[in-house]
């Protein structure tokens, strides 16, 4: 696709917090940031501190912080006040369960109330929080408790008899099993119930004393290259989260935010709690699942301003079709972002044109815990672009070399992302793989696996991780800017690219694509799209091989699963499918 570049954001009364990229990214520091923390005393620092105690003792405190949708007709309101309350009561169960500093909890349920709660009750009192989908089978649970050493799990009755129960032999570490929507006769034996827990006296609670180095947060990878990671995080992690907000989401004192993401992946917790509270928002919560009517419905009636979601969900409104949005009043809404996988340029476009506001997309990983690469409400965006770093981020390409890494300073040419080390999210570990997570940082850089291309205003564009760059005849493809092309037929509505094995090339291109519905897999239609193809592409690029399939196997943070495909193709073991979306449950 030709460059294009959306001059900024649309006309908005709002001026955005970063009024000019360049002069802010010079003057920023580090120790300004923290400066907007209230922090603890003698030095300390506590997440839930600055995301909610600091706001129920201000001007906030009566104001609604989070605001509960429920699958069904079901609402809940939690101001500041309530929901510091409500979660010094947790913590202060927690410690008469004989729950510690360092100790960890895992959540296993969907987003209701009880986990927003219970996250911020363990982190209160130094305990590890570590989110889990709810729609994991038994194994990966189990696999999770071990390595995590879960000392507390919060779920649901019916999660537990069926995915639990039959594991407790196997946790030893496994003291406690709180069910969030049990009481009585109803709750499973062995296991409390979290409305119990509340009933406790929290008025004399005080928060632990927790440094910035302290561990807070433990997020397993989604597995898109085999077995999850735990990657760890430190309370002092929240100053990004809480910066970013301000300057990659453009977050404001009045602003509705939403974030669509589930706390089971990292953006549903840096950015579907611990950001907007911090940054005294209020934020809304959706129980139920995608539908395209219903999130339109949601903007409409929440007043929603402020939007962060994912490429997959996009591309699913996408599909939806322009008359859907035209059905609401989505005035309120002035900023949307985007993040976990690329962005194509075409869903950029697209919400410019139908939404009337472009897409920002934004970059960054479990292992940077916040945003480090980001397109600015002050700044224009080039649709397929990832934007440029964040203030207080050196980002560069580099080149692996036997001495270490060399930056590529020259504009448009691949090579790896990485970030110098050192920002305050940065993670602290890998759970017990100290080698690997050593591995990841040379000559000061953190090396982040995916390959980048930087032009000649600094922009990063994404190519691919680097174990999905395919190797064809002395070529090196990534195959984002194979997918996005494909995007731009119009019956593509989803689309996968993969190496495989050629005698003669090394690999060949072959792309997976699921089609808008009205259009009919035959053999004319797979004709048209290798022609449209090899005419945007050319020969060497485009995909030697095409395939119509029901639906790309994504995780359910929304990345597309090439190692499947690739595994399924080559008749191979398909390895960890934990995080797979509609996987076992």
């Amino acid at each position: 696709m030709t460059e294009t570049r959306i001059r900024k954001s649309a006309p908005t009364d709002t001026l955005p917090v970063m009024p000019d990229y360049q002069s802010y990214y010079e003057r920023f520091r580090w120790d300004d940031a923290w400066e907007m923390l209230d922090g603890l005393p003698d030095g300390g620092l506590n997440i839930a501190h600055e995301c909610v105690v600091r706001h129920a003792r201000g001007p906030r405190a009566g104001q609604t912080a989070l605001r509960w949708i429920g699958a069904g007709d079901d609402r809940r309101e939690l101001t500041y006040s309530e929901l510091s309350e409500l979660s010094d009561r947790f913590g202060a169960a927690l410690r008469n369960l004989g729950v510690t500093k360092g100790s960890s909890l895992f959540s296993l349920c969907g987003r209701v109330p009880p986990l927003y709660i219970a996250a911020l009750g363990t982190l209160k009192i130094g305990a590890v929080f570590c989110p889990l989908f709810a729609a994991f089978g038994p194994e990966p649970i189990r696999q999770r408790l071990q390595g995590g050493s879960g000392k507390v799990l919060l779920t649901t009755a019916r999660i537990y008899r069926e995915k639990v129960a039959g594991l407790r032999d196997d946790l030893p570490h496994l003291e406690h099993v709180v069910i969030v929507d049990a009481l009585g006769e109803d709750l499973p034996e062995g296991t409390l119930a979290f409305e119990d827990l509340l009933k406790g006296n929290g008025k004399e609670f005080v928060i632990e004393p927790t440094g910035r180095e302290d561990r807070a947060l433990l997020h397993f990878t989604s597995g898109t290259t085999g077995k999850p990671k735990g990657v760890m995080h430190v309370h002092g992690a929240v100053v990004a989260h809480h910066i970013t907000g301000k300057i990659a989401l453009d977050f404001h004192d009045d602003d509705i935010f939403w974030c669509t993401a589930d706390p089971g992946w990292v953006t549903g917790t840096s950015y579907g709690i611990l950001s907007p509270l911090s940054n005294g928002l209020t934020m809304i919560v959706d129980e139920a699942e995608f539908n395209a009517h219903r999130w339109y419905q949601i903007l409409q009636d929440e007043e929603v301003t402020v939007w962060y979601t994912a490429p997959t969900a996009v591309r699913m409104l996408m599909k939806a079709g322009p008359d859907v949005p035209r059905q609401y009043d989505l005035s309120r809404l002035r900023f949307i972002a985007s993040v976990g996988e690329p962005l194509n340029p075409e869903a950029v476009l697209w919400a410019d044109e139908v939404l009337g506001l472009p897409i920002h997309d934004n970059w960054w990983q479990s292992e940077t815990g916040g945003i480090m690469i980001s397109n600015y409400a002050s700044m224009d965006i080039k649709p397929g672009s990832m934007g440029r770093p964040l203030p207080g981020v050196e980002a560069a390409v580099v080149e692996r070399t036997d001495d270490g890494v060399t930056v590529i300073d020259e504009p448009r040419r691949e090579g790896e992302l990485a970030l110098r080390a050192g920002w305050p999210s940065m993670f602290r570990g890998y759970l017990d793989m100290e080698e690997r997570y050593r591995s990841c940082f040379v000559d000061g850089w953190y090396l982040t696996g995916d390959m980048a291309q930087v032009d000649d205003e600094g922009y990063f564009f994404f190519v691919g991780r680097a174990d999905d760059l395919i190797k064809s005849a002395g070529h090196l493809i990534g195959p984002f800017e194979v997918e996005s092309t494909l995007l731009e037929h119009e019956a593509v509505a989803q689309a996968a690219v993969i190496g495989k094995p050629h005698p003669t090339a090394g690999e060949v291109v072959k792309a997976f694509v699921e089609l808008h519905s009205g259009f009919t897999a035959d053999k004319s239609l797979l004709r048209d799209l290798k022609g449209f193809a090899r005419q945007r592409l050319g020969p060497t690029v485009a995909p030697r091989e095409i395939e119509i399939i029901d639906e790309i196997p994504r995780t359910r943070s929304g990345k597309i699963m090439r190692r499947l495909l690739k595994a399924r193709e080559l008749g191979e073991p398909e390895g960890d499918t934990s995080t797979l979306e509609g996987g076992p449950s």
